[in-house]
């Protein structure tokens, strides 16, 4: 029985541990998106006032 538990733990930490890299990588992912968005936005203003000068 306690190996059965022991066993029952570390695949719980093994999930927890999968899990906080997934969300990490969600993370990273969500941070390039939003900084693509943030240039794309900047090189449009730029476009848009050396168009106006």
């Amino acid at each position: 029985m306690p190996h059965l538990i022991h066993e029952l733990v570390t695949d719980r930490i093994q999930t927890l541990h999968r899990e906080a890299a997934e969300h990490r990588m969600a993370s990273r992912i969500q941070r390039v998106q939003r900084a693509r968005r943030n240039v794309r936005r900047a090189q449009e203003r730029l476009h848009r006032a050396l168009s106006q000068a």
